[in-house]
Formats: C-alpha cells, structure tokens, sequence
C-alpha cells in the first residue's frame, strides 16, 4: 500500500474512532464545536480585518455551538482549502464541514461522509468581459477557462464542454482567489465556479462593470453541512439544526419576536420552542434547543438576508433558495 493510501486510512479509522466515541460528547468536553469553514469566500464565510468572521456557513456553525451551549460563540472556525476539507473532517480535525460543499454521491459513499441537508442551493455558471460579445456558454468553444482544481467544478466544466462537444482549455489553480486574479489579469477567457461565487468575486475586479454572468447554469451544486459517517446522533443534531431555522422561518419565527412568540398557543410554534413536548432529548439536547438557535443566531431567512440578501452588500435574490411556500425549494420536515 503507498504512503497516501496508508495515511488516509489512518485518518479514516481516526475520524470513525471520533464518531464512535460520541462526537457530541467530545465538544461538550471540549467546550467548543470546531468547524470547517470556507478560507475567504464573502456571504459564505470571511474574516474582516480583526478576525471576525461572517457568512452563511458561519452563522451554521454558530447555530450548532447555540443549540448545545446556550452561546453562539463557543466555535472555533478553521479555514479550509477545497484540498484540505475533507482530509480534515475524516481525521476528525473538525466536527463539521460548513464550507459550501457540494452534496454528491461519491461523497458519502466513498468519503464516508453525510450531508445534513441543503443550506443553499446554487448551480455552475460563467464570467467573461463584456467585449467579447458573448450571449450563451454555448459560445466559448475554444476559450481558455480558469478553474479551481479539486472541485466539482472542475468535473462539471469538462462535463459541459464534452457533451457540447466543445474544445477548450482548462487553466487550473489550487484556490478560488488565483484563479479569479488570473482571470482578472487576463490569462483566461472566462472563469467558472457557483453562480454564487461568480457575483461575489465580479465585484472584486478591478472593472466589475466590464464582466457579465452568461445565462446558463450548467449544474445541480446542492450546498450544506457534512459530518462524518458513524455517529448517528451528531449527525441528527446537525440535520435539525439547519431544518429548524428554516421551520423557524414558515413559522414566522424571528431573533426579534422569538420571546413573543414564546407565549404562542399554536401547537407547532410550541413544539419548535420547547414548550411542548421534548424533542431536544434525542439530540442530545435541552428541550429549548431550537429557541436558542433563533435567539442568538435567527432563523434561515434572517441568516440569508444579512450575509447574501438585501441585508448585505451582495443583494443576491432569494429565488430558488425561498421557501417552498415562496415558490423556492427551501423545505423542513415538521419538528413533532
């Protein structure tokens, strides 16, 4: 066996050894959940000029520490390159992954990880200049495009350029931010990553105005938080805190009128809070578990608005990632 293979095994058999052993229970001990986040990509996760750290993903993590702390803050984030993710959460470096991560099928069964459900919903797209006079992705047949290795988007750049039967150039980069800069410096034609990103990173250009998303999307990138395989009841907990917050939010349950809303007589928005019922006892949890996670961190709308909506400075519309009530796809199963 080579060297690689004997150490991912070791790293395999430690992250199960963490699982086995109660992961909730080692960040109790701990005092602390650690959890892996995204090195530098704004409304998902970014630390401002005095280490502190905001986005989508970290208010996740926040949400977790909430639930079985009584204290957002008690998280240590732990920046990750898209390499190095899953290497740490199998070694179990981390306890989660919140680093908008694509859920695929390789994942879990050949990583060993689970998905505790979709945060955020997003699809592969392109930047070109605005000179080139370009319409469609159908029209970057013998473009140059920047990319970042290691990626689904990577897999999916070839995936559409194959089956359009197009030829192209790859110019591949260890991290999101050579490749935006070479794509700004003008070594490719275009520069692919999440839709997402692609608005996130235009406004870092040197001329945001001179470049333009073509219309395409050209995958499926369900985004949310991993955990390792192996230990059902941190992964429960994971799960439900993400399903809670946006449960929070059909309710119409906020971080403002949580304490009101404690005086409900609506069964549903009891249960959510504890009021009725235990349903923290399965996680591990206290039974106002959820009523924390809402009070110091807000439901999944509060979160979306302030780190991707119009609350923040990237204005990126709900669309697909509205409620299911909304016409979007955002949906939780009921906590009863």
């Amino acid at each position: 066996m080579s060297t690689g293979l004997l150490a991912l095994a070791a790293m395999l058999v430690l992250g199960q050894g963490a699982a086995l052993c109660g992961t909730l229970d080692q960040v109790k001990a701990r005092g602390v959940v650690r959890c892996g986040s995204n090195s530098g990509l704004a409304g998902f996760g970014l630390p401002d000029d005095k280490g502190v750290w905001s986005g989508l993903d970290i208010d996740f993590c926040r949400a977790v520490a909430a639930a079985i702390f009584n204290d957002p803050l008690k998280v240590k984030i732990i920046p990750l390159t898209s390499k190095d993710r899953f290497t740490a959460l199998q070694s179990g470096e981390v306890d989660l992954l919140a680093r908008n991560t694509t859920w695929t099928l390789s994942r879990e069964t050949g990583q060993g990880f689970l998905f505790a459900g979709i945060n955020y919903y997003d699809g592969q797209g392109f930047l070109v200049r605005k000179k080139l006079n370009l319409s469609s992705a159908l029209e970057l047949a013998g473009a140059s495009v920047c990319v970042q290795q290691g990626t689904t988007t990577e897999l999916n750049l070839a995936d559409f350029f194959n089956g359009n039967n197009m030829k192209y150039e790859p110019v591949n980069f260890a991290t999101a931010d050579e490749a935006v800069k070479a794509y700004d410096a003008g070594r490719c034609d275009a520069y692919t990553t999440d839709a997402s990103g692609l608005y996130i990173e235009r406004a870092k250009l040197a001329a945001p105005d001179d470049h333009v998303v073509l219309p395409e999307i050209i995958s499926k990138e369900p985004l949310g938080p991993a955990v390792r395989q192996g230990d059902d009841q941190w992964f429960n907990l994971v799960k439900w805190v993400n399903f809670a917050m946006i449960d929070a939010e059909e309710l119409g349950v906020t971080s403002k009128n949580v304490d009101e809303k404690a005086k409900s007589e609506r069964p549903d928005i009891k249960r959510l809070l504890g009021f009725d019922g235990d349903f923290g006892e399965g996680l591990g949890l206290t039974p106002d578990w959820a009523y924390r996670i809402i009070k110091f961190v807000g439901n999944y709308g509060e979160v979306y608005d302030r780190n991707l909506g119009q609350g923040s400075k990237l204005k990126i519309q709900r669309g697909v990632n509205s409620l299911w009530s909304r016409g979007g796809l955002q949906y939780a199963p009921p906590i009863r």
